[in-house]
C-alpha cells in the first residue's frame, strides 16, 4: 500500500474555538522507501496565530496573509492522499482540524478518514514503548532518528522526521539484534535509517550448483548428527537432506 506521512500546523489547539490549519506537509513512502514525492503548502487562515501557536511553530500571522485558502489546496491535498495509508503523529489532533476544515467548505467533502486510512503511530508508540515519553522528539532520541533540524516545528520537516520514526518503529529488527531489555529501554543504541527512493538495488548473487551440492552435504551431515532434529526441515526452498548410514 501507498502510504503517506502527514502533519499539520495550527493557530491554536482547539478548532471548536475557531482555530484553523495554517501548514500541511506530507511526504510519500513506496515499499518501505521515501520517495522524492511530497505535498507542502501554507495556508491563510483569516485569523490571528496566536501566541503561543506561534512560538511553537515560528508561523506568524503577516507570514501567511499572501497566502491560499484552506479551499484552494484542499481538492489537491485529498487527490494525493486518496486510499493511501495516511500516518500522523496524535492523529485525534490533525483529524479534528482537517475535519473541521473539511464541514466548513460543506456537504460535497466527506470526513477525511473516508478518503484514506488513519494510522496512528502515538498509539503505536504508547504500546511499543509503555510508560515512556513518545512524543516526536524523545521517539527520535530512543530510535537514533537525527532530528538536529527541528529548532521549530514545521509540517513538512516534522512529516519527513515522522516517516523516519515509522520506519524504524516498525522495521522489525530490533528483536534479531537487541536482548528484550534493550528493546525496552535503549533501542538507540542501535544505528537504524529508512533506506531512500534513490538508493541502488541491492546486487544479489545465487549459489552455482557445486555450492548447492556442498551445502546440501552439510545439511545431510548435520541432520544425521542431530538424528533427523534439524531446524532447516520444512522451511520453504529448503529441501529436507538425504542422510546416510
Amino acid at each position: 500500500m501507498r502510504q503517506i506521512v502527514l502533519d499539520t500546523e495550527t493557530t491554536g489547539l482547539e478548532p471548536t474555538q475557531g482555530h484553523r490549519i495554517i501548514e500541511v506537509g506530507c511526504v510519500e513512502i513506496i515499499n518501505r522507501r521515501v520517495t522524492k514525492n511530497h505535498f507542502h503548502h501554507y495556508i491563510k487562515p483569516n485569523r490571528e496565530v496566536d501566541a503561543g501557536a506561534q512560538a511553537v511553530h515560528g508561523i506568524s500571522t503577516a507570514f501567511l496573509a499572501d497566502k491560499p485558502l484552506f479551499a484552494a489546496v484542499i481538492d489537491d491535498l485529498l487527490a494525493f492522499i486518496k486510499d493511501a495509508e495516511v500516518i500522523i503523529h496524535n492523529a485525534p489532533f490533525d483529524v479534528g482540524f482537517l475535519n473541521h476544515e473539511l464541514k466548513m467548505l460543506g456537504g460535497s467533502y466527506a470526513p477525511f478518514p473516508s478518503y484514506c486510512q488513519v494510522t496512528d503511530t502515538l498509539a503505536m508508540a504508547r504500546k511499543m514503548y509503555p510508560g515512556q515519553k513518545n512524543n516526536l522528539d524523545a521517539l527520535c532520541k530512543r530510535l537514533n532518528v537525527d532530528n538536529s533540524r527541528r529548532d521549530l516545528h514545521g509540517a513538512l520537516l516534522d512529516a519527513e522526521i515522522l516517516a523516519d520514526v515509522y520506519l524504524a518503529m516498525t522495521g522489525g529488527q530490533s528483536t534479531l539484534l537487541l536482548d528484550s531489555s534493550t528493546t525496552t529501554g535503549n533501542a538507540a543504541a542501535v544505528r537504524r535509517a529508512s533506506v531512500r527512493a534513490d538508493r541502488p538495488r541491492l546486487r544479489v548473487i545465487s549459489a552455482n550448483d557445486d555450492e548447492l551440492a556442498a551445502h546440501q552435504k552439510l545439511l545431510a551431515t548435520i541432520d544425521k548428527a542431530s538424528k533427523g532434529k534439524g531446524v532447516w526441515k520444512g522451511l520453504d526452498g529448503i529441501a529436507a537432506p538425504k542422510t546416510t548410514n
